[in-house]
């Protein structure tokens, strides 16, 4: 057993005891596999949690269920990074998806989510399913106008993921839409990232006519307190309605219609936080 700590910060962090699985550097990054009395296995890239078995169905479904019920009929689907597959599985659970794109940089962490991730990573042998291996910022300048839904599932803004937190790369996510296409992005924890977090729904804001950020509970991330960022130009996400059957039949264990209904509730410093420039 050992001790490792994710440093959120100079002077906080997550410490969870462990056992090292499986430790490998790639082309872009260290990826490390631990065993955790409390989470059960973990992916870790670069120093940085990228999810659980415990609490990863909490990201995954509240980054890929919103936009995929706000669009009325959502078939042709792009999710830049996860590799892990977890937004892949929770995306094919709607039932007029034909086609998911899934466009990871590093293949290495496809590859240890399938060996050691099968309950998160299962999906991705789906036949509707293509995986490519490049990088999201490139990607988007080969696919115009094509994709109902593009969910960012990026890790933090450093290194390589960090061009997909600017003006640029949103407005490439726009041009690969359909007219009534819907983007979402992780845009990191309004607590102890505020600065990212701002950033990124600036950026979005001034390329999508509508703009709408909700939270959920992701205890093995910064604060535990995680934003997403969800924008449309044709849907106005802040008031989209859906058909709660739509809701029922996803058998998700923590995104629910009473959760949908509230989305957008923010807490006050949030909405404070969002209004300053």
């Amino acid at each position: 057993m050992l001790w490792f700590t994710e440093h959120w910060t100079e002077n906080v962090g997550l410490t969870v005891r462990a056992t090292e699985v499986k430790r490998i550097q790639s082309k872009y990054q260290e990826i490390l596999i631990l065993d955790t009395p409390e989470f059960g296995k973990m992916l870790v890239l670069d120093g940085l949690i990228q999810t659980t078995e415990k609490d990863e169905f909490i990201y995954h479904e509240m980054l890929a269920h919103p936009a995929m019920l706000m669009h009325k009929k959502p078939e042709r689907v792009l999710v830049i990074g996860g590799g892990d597959g977890g937004t892949v599985r929770e995306v094919l659970k709607h039932e007029t998806v034909k086609e998911v794109h899934l466009c990871e940089i590093d293949e290495e962490v496809i590859i240890v989510s399938e060996k050691y991730f099968p309950s998160i990573a299962g999906k991705l042998k789906d036949p509707r399913v293509k995986i490519f291996i490049e990088d999201g910022n490139r990607f988007l300048e080969e696919k115009k106008d094509y994709y109902d839904v593009i969910i960012m599932d990026s890790s933090d803004p450093v290194g390589a993921s960090e061009v997909l937190f600017s003006e640029d790369f949103y407005k490439k996510v726009k041009q690969s839409l359909r007219k009534d296409g819907i983007m979402v992005a992780q845009t990191e924890s309004p607590v102890l990232q505020e600065n990212y977090f701002k950033k990124a729904y600036s950026q979005i804001t001034k390329v999508f006519r509508n703009v709408g950020v909700y939270l959920a509970y992701v205890p093995t991330y910064p604060s535990g307190m995680w934003s997403f960022t969800i924008a449309s130009d044709y849907v106005d996400v802040s008031s989209a309605s859906v058909n709660k059957s739509r809701i029922d039949r996803l058998e998700t264990r923590y995104f629910c219609d009473k959760i949908f209904d509230c989305l957008f509730a923010l807490p006050k410093f949030v909405q404070d936080m969002l209004k300053k420039p």
